[in-house]
């Protein structure tokens, strides 16, 4: 593997295509033990050795959209040696990272963001009287985003050395869907692009290294803001990614030779396949039911639903906030049981479609908020650690969280009775789905599941299992902690917290949210405003620091919110202020 991109303008074009079957192999090699985004990566290796060929990284920037394609770009630039630790705690993130490499401009992880950032950053250059090349690389799933059409408006069109790569492999992380995808395949787009001014130049067939590197080089000597269309295979190179795409674009550990997924069998299954599972029924037995979904439909284990009902399952493309006005506009007349299954870090994107197209139309939308909590291995860009915060501020708007999948099938059943926006938050991790007779959840009420004295836990969702773990430890020392899962976080349950509070001398928090703006924040003045100020609390969850990569078990005990940690500080802050309290009087 080379250590300088200069490396690669020495090298004649047989020493490039065997580097590019060796950066196959390595990426192979990694993802079958580490898991990551492998047929994105493996699309892209041509075209990736061929603008670092042609180009002068980093001087010339390549802004990569979304960035779940620069597993060759960071073989290229000097991170071959490291890179058996990508994705892992401390190692190398799987998107782009400027903490990494000089060669890394921006953190990426959503799309659409590429075409405009790159646009800024051609402005930087003009303004400060630089003249390198600016690329920004998008996928062809970019383009059902309305940000990079916003972007493709305001290309200025005299903008220099400003090239646009479209690697087209017809796929976003399911099939591309809607109009422009369809345009690209019958081979428009020349005509579409040209009228933003941009000289087209393609399609190439983007694993023929010979004709990339020519055509970019023929490009270097053009004027004016250009688009190079290059056609990928995803998954190339490896047969059983690019013959199942889909399932091949982030995947577990795995078999390089069988291409079976390796790792532990799950004996339960997760809230997604739970929610996948009974979102089902409930359509098959209510056709007012509608789903839709921002090109999440095989995270959110939404494809049997969507092929039994095609017209009542949804996917609109990387499009979150087209996909929330949409629900909006299903939910007219109240009449339709509307549904938005979203990640909780993607809903970021949708927050003033969230406020106006729904919120203040009191249209009674259910946000199904999957990986709600770290999402581990993605790392920075990927956590649903804020959505409590931004939701809480919608005026009416319900928040809850199931601590099983029992609990989740009985919110997805009684959240339209509430007559207003709910969001049901969730994490991808497995659980107990239950199989008692479904009941229905009265808004606002939370439970208490294990009654004791002095500490309370309040422990949201998933981590009431953290809780009644600490609840042990703390009986170790000769201390009963009363454990309760709130299940609501907006609205509280105003009687239940006040008895609580009131019957104990420490309260304790615990989500696995950021703090800022999360249950303890609420929490907290929830204290205050009631009058009790005089007791302690303590609050564990994220702090005010963006968290990045690792395995769950690391994250959580980096961050403290493993069981030994909490109980650890709970008894010394406990501690601290009662023996001091008996010492005093």
């Amino acid at each position: 593997m080379i250590q300088n991109t200069a490396d690669l303008k020495t090298l004649s074009l047989e020493e490039l295509e065997e580097l590019c079957k060796e950066m196959r192999r390595k990426i192979i090699d990694v993802l079958a033990v580490n898991g990551g985004h492998l047929g994105s990566n493996l699309g892209i290796v041509e075209l990736c050795v061929a603008l670092h060929t042609v180009f002068s990284s980093p001087e010339d920037k390549f802004i990569f959209d979304v960035s779940h394609q620069t597993y060759p770009h960071k073989l290229l630039t000097g991170r071959g040696e490291q890179f058996h630790r990508v994705r892992c705690f401390k190692g190398l993130c799987g998107f782009a990272s400027p903490k990494e490499s000089p060669h890394d401009h921006f953190y990426a992880g959503h799309a659409g963001t590429a075409l405009s950032t790159a646009l800024g950053l051609a402005k930087n250059r003009d303004l400060s009287g630089r003249d390198e090349w600016i690329v920004p690389i998008l996928g062809d799933a970019s383009l059902t985003c309305g940000l990079t059409h916003e972007a493709l408006n305001n290309i200025p069109q005299k903008i220099r050395r400003f090239l646009i790569v479209l690697n087209d492999n017809d796929m976003s992380i399911s099939s591309s869907v809607g109009t422009l995808s369809h345009l690209l395949k019958k081979g428009g787009a020349p005509a579409y692009f040209q009228p933003f001014g941009l000289d087209y130049v393609g399609p190439v067939d983007g694993h023929d290294i010979a004709s990339l590197i020519a055509t970019l080089k023929q490009i270097k000597e053009r004027p004016g803001p250009l688009l190079f269309h290059a056609l990928t295979t995803k998954g190339r190179g490896m047969e059983s990614a690019t013959q199942n795409p889909i399932s091949w674009h982030g995947c577990r550990p795995f078999d390089k030779v069988t291409g079976k997924i390796l790792g532990e069998t799950l004996t339960r299954p997760t809230f997604p396949k739970i929610f996948g599972k009974h979102l089902l029924k409930m359509a098959e037995n209510d056709p007012s039911l509608v789903v839709v979904t921002p090109a999440m439909p095989l995270g959110s284990c939404l494809t049997p639903l969507m092929q039994k009902f095609p017209e009542r399952c949804l996917d609109v493309g990387i499009a979150e906030g087209h996909a929330v006005a949409f629900c909006g506009g299903i939910a007219y007349g109240k009449k339709m049981k509307v549904i938005c299954s979203i990640y909780a870090t993607f809903l970021q994107r949708a927050f003033d479609n969230l406020f106006q197209e729904v919120c203040l139309q009191e249209f009674p939308v259910v946000f199904a908020l999957d990986r709600a909590g770290l999402s581990a291995e993605d790392g920075s860009t990927h956590h649903g650690i804020y959505d409590i915060s931004f939701l809480n501020a919608m005026p009416n708007m319900v928040i809850c969280q199931p601590r099983d999948g029992q609990l989740l099938k009985e919110l997805l059943e009684s959240a339209f009775y509430y007559e207003r926006p709910v969001a049901i938050r969730y994490p991808n991790m497995a659980t107990d789905e239950g199989i008692a007779p479904l009941s229905k959840r009265e808004i606002g009420k939370g439970e208490i599941l294990v009654h004791g004295s002095k500490i309370a836990l309040v422990a949201l969702g998933h981590m009431t299992i953290t809780a009644l773990e600490v609840r042990t430890l703390l009986a170790s020392e000769g201390i009963a902690a009363t454990v309760v899962d709130p299940i609501f976080i907006k609205p509280f349950d105003s009687e239940l917290f006040y008895d609580i509070l009131t019957g104990h001398s420490c309260v304790v928090t615990l989500e696995e949210h950021a703090l800022s703006g999360g249950l303890g924040t609420l929490f907290n003045s929830f204290v205050v405003r009631n009058g009790f100020g005089h007791l302690q609390i303590l609050n564990f969850g994220i702090p005010d620091a963006f968290v990045e990569q690792g395995s769950y078990k690391e994250l959580i005990a980096d961050l403290g919110l493993d069981a030994s940690s909490i109980a650890r500080q709970i008894l010394k802050a406990y501690h601290e202020v009662h023996d001091h309290s008996s010492v005093s009087s």
